[in-house]
């Protein structure tokens, strides 16, 4: 089996079936221990998404894997210290999605200012018959703080550009964007925002960055966006922050425990939820399962990678 492929969680059925097309799929989950020791030995690649889990354990049951290929940006829940240890590359999928994205960022933040959802429920509970629907917030001309200003982050800030607003953001390090604030501080950012948005790779540096400390600097007017990872969220300081008013609202695509959702954030008016969509579009999904099955033939093909992670 020179071609024999293991599908672990999460990973889309369109890819899944694309990859099967050309290559030996087989399913981790489905198998018992039996099978799994059976065919462990020929397992050259894993095929994950960005949400997956491939730990050191599933790593060191296969000892002639060579390539780990993630659908998606993100790959925090790849052990990759031991992955590079072992000689074992590691594709994602950068770019293709960074417009879908950056666009959901945007679609978020206007809204939840606007009260967009809350004010469907008006209508459709029959409440402007009778008064009309309260006033939102602006967003035109608003400060917008974008935490982590990679791919998507400039993506994000360039649509905003249009929106009039001043963006500042919070890195490792300034990039060299003269038109965009730097700050050196996520707490001086929050204080200097009127929107926060995250944008920034998952993982244990950035686990819970959004604290109770980070929301009460966005303050009560301010508005928090995070189309990144939920793990960069401390939810519960988040739910206690919406419940009592330290900030004004939300737009959330990722959660903490996905797919559970704290009730507390369900059926608000200044919060509104995405089921973790932000690459969810037809063309941007094909794009990226094409990326994936390029970095697979590349692999066996013994050619450069198109889209390798850096060690």
């Amino acid at each position: 089996m020179p071609n024999a492929i293991l599908r672990v969680n999460k990973v889309p059925d369109a890819l899944a079936e694309l990859v099967s097309s050309h290559y030996d799929l087989y399913e981790y989950l489905k198998m018992g221990a039996e099978e799994f020791n059976a065919i462990a030995n020929d397992i050259q690649v894993i095929l994950a998404s960005g949400e997956s889990t491939v730990d050191a354990v599933l790593i060191n049951q296969l000892p002639n894997l060579r390539l780990i290929a993630v659908f998606g940006v993100g790959y925090d829940g790849v052990d990759t210290h031991v992955a590079f240890q072992q000689q074992i590359q590691v594709t994602n999928t950068p770019n293709v999605l960074t417009d879908d994205v950056a666009d959901l960022g945007m679609a978020l933040m206007l809204a939840a200012s606007r009260q967009i959802f809350g004010a469907q429920r008006f209508i459709e509970n029959g409440e402007w018959h009778g008064k009309p629907y309260k006033l939102a917030a602006k967003v035109s001309g608003r400060r917008l703080g974008i935490v982590g200003f990679g791919r998507v982050g400039h993506a994000v800030a360039k649509r905003a550009k249009g929106f009039d607003m001043p963006v500042g953001y919070y890195d490792k390090y300034p990039a060299d964007d003269p038109e965009c604030t730097f700050f050196p501080s996520i707490m001086e950012l929050a204080d200097n925002s009127d929107f926060l948005m995250i944008c920034a790779s998952g993982g244990p540096d950035s686990l819970k960055l959004i604290n109770h400390e980070v929301l009460a600097a966005l303050g009560k007017n301010g508005i928090l966006i995070n189309i990144a990872r939920g793990s960069i969220i401390d939810e519960p300081a988040l739910v206690a922050a919406i419940e009592n008013g330290t900030i004004a609202g939300a737009g959330l695509d990722v959660f903490a425990s996905e797919p559970d959702v704290p009730q507390a954030l369900l059926k608000r008016d200044n919060v509104v939820l995405t089921p973790h969509i932000g690459s969810a579009t037809q063309h941007t999904r094909r794009a990226m399962a094409e990326l994936v099955l390029g970095n697979i033939t590349a692999f066996y093909a013994g050619e450069p990678l198109p889209t390798p992670i850096g060690k």
